[in-house]
């Protein structure tokens, strides 16, 4: 039979791809440095191949060593999920699981759900992990998260979602404003040159676009926030308007400031809040529960 790499050779050598350093590697891998150090020779004596340069300052792999890694990572992430399929076949709603959020859900979301998450699967240990959809995605496809809550639409390659809420847009400007009263504010009679938007590589940027009938083209460019905090506070200091998801509104982040809050008509546009997962992966029963309690919380405290 032909001799084959080990499960923790592949996974000293991903490590060491990753971070070019040794010692940061071996920390990885909660091992020593000449554990690993010998572990990743001992692979490239198997193959009969070098992997990775290694001088007294740097460590590089070499170009078949990163092609090894990648082929590597879908093998670890195969036995991951082989793991996972044995454990989620005894419970489901146990142990530890990896969930990614958008900055833009993550904090006016969490707080408001985790209680009754904690009460209802009390043996399920939830990492969070925040970031812009793009890394999230990233990660997610290549196995270090295990799901992720995000807004849609979004292009979600071959991916598996659960819808769990809408969340619509509110127009939000300082109490003097014009359309701070009367009517509810239409998509179209926003004012684009004094629109706010977080800047690019968040989705809701996208979004909020979408709901005012706007093109890509840039608005107010000189004024583009990092988060919904900021916006909210430019717009306190009179410098434009925005527009924000009702999560937020309803999180209180508005508390405080002398601001206007309109509904947007014409369909009420909004987001669609989502749980995503990798399709291969053998814990959609775990994730389809956890979509099903987030629904049920949200849709409880809509009501």
């Amino acid at each position: 039979m032909k001799p084959l790499p080990t499960l923790r050779q592949l996974r000293y050598l991903v490590a060491v791809v990753d971070r070019c350093h040794f010692g940061q590697a071996a920390e990885a891998c909660l091992v020593s440095q000449s554990t690993l150090s010998a572990g990743l020779q001992e692979l490239e004596d198997l193959l009969g191949a070098t992997l990775v340069e290694r001088t007294r300052r740097s460590v590089l792999p070499t170009p078949l060593g990163r092609e090894i890694a990648e082929r590597a990572r879908q093998l670890l992430k195969g036995a991951e999920e082989l793991v996972d399929i044995t454990r989620s076949a005894a419970d489901p709603m146990s142990g530890a699981l990896h969930l990614g959020v958008i900055p833009t859900i993550g904090p006016f979301l969490i707080p408001r759900v985790m209680p009754a998450l904690r009460e209802a699967f009390p043996r399920l240990r939830l990492y969070l992990r925040e970031d812009q959809t793009a890394r999230l995605l990233d990660q997610l496809n290549a196995g270090k998260l295990d799901a992720a809550l995000l807004a849609l639409p979004y292009p979600m390659g071959d991916l598996e979602t659960e819808d769990i809420a809408e969340d619509r847009f509110s127009f939000v400007c300082p109490t003097g404003h014009r359309l701070s009263a009367g009517d509810p504010a239409e998509p179209v009679t926003v004012p684009s040159e004094d629109l706010l938007l977080l800047e690019d590589g968040h989705c809701l940027r996208d979004h909020a676009m979408a709901a005012c009938a706007l093109d890509a083209t840039p608005h107010n460019t000189a004024f583009e926030g990092t988060s919904l905090h900021t916006l909210v506070q430019m717009v306190a200091n009179g410098l434009g308007v925005t527009l924000l998801p009702q999560m937020a509104v309803d999180s209180g982040i508005l508390r405080g400031l002398d601001l206007a809050v309109r509904p947007l008509a014409g369909g009420r546009p909004g987001r669609r809040i989502a749980l995503a997962w990798r399709r291969t992966s053998g814990r959609k029963e775990t994730f389809q529960r956890l979509a099903e309690a987030l629904r049920a919380e949200m849709t409880r405290k809509d009501g």
